[in-house]
């Protein structure tokens, strides 16, 4: 075998792993919930999520998980899921957390923030009169960024 086949054989298997293990920690934190001291879901990332006051919100049991999101873009129709919810009617503020597992932030953050300005987008045709919030969380070391 060639050392390009190799190569890009090698490649498909990070990338196949990259998504497999995506796909697995979306799956986990999609079932978190933190009510004060008590957790459900994977305790270590329960752990993890209660060291950052900035996150308690958004896996409290108001908080909505995978909300779909659908409408209009410039002509053109769009259907999303948002990773996490947060609304407060009392502020008129929508607040949303996306997860994303890359190691290197840098690869695909232009593409990570302009899906998020898609959700913002898509928001505010719901709540045109709401400040919206939309943050990602990156998995690998925890930090939070704030996109908008």
């Amino acid at each position: 075998m060639s050392n390009k086949l190799k190569d890009v054989l090698s490649q498909i298997e990070r990338q196949e792993f990259a998504t497999e293990t995506g796909r697995a920690v979306h799956t986990k934190m999609q079932h978190i919930v933190i009510k004060k001291d008590a957790f459900i879901g994977d305790i270590s990332l329960c752990e993890k999520i209660s060291s950052h006051p900035n996150l308690l919100s958004f896996f409290d049991e108001k908080s909505k998980t995978e909300v779909p999101v659908a409408g209009y873009i410039n002509g053109r129709f769009v259907s999303r899921r948002i990773d996490r919810l947060v609304i407060n009617d009392d502020k008129k503020e929508v607040s949303i957390l996306d997860y994303k597992t890359d190691v290197d932030k840098s690869t695909f953050h232009d593409k990570y923030v302009a899906q998020i300005k898609e959700y913002v987008t898509l928001l505010y045709g719901i709540y045109p009169e709401y400040k919206i919030h939309a943050y990602l969380l990156w998995l690998n070391d925890f930090s939070l960024e704030e996109v908008l």
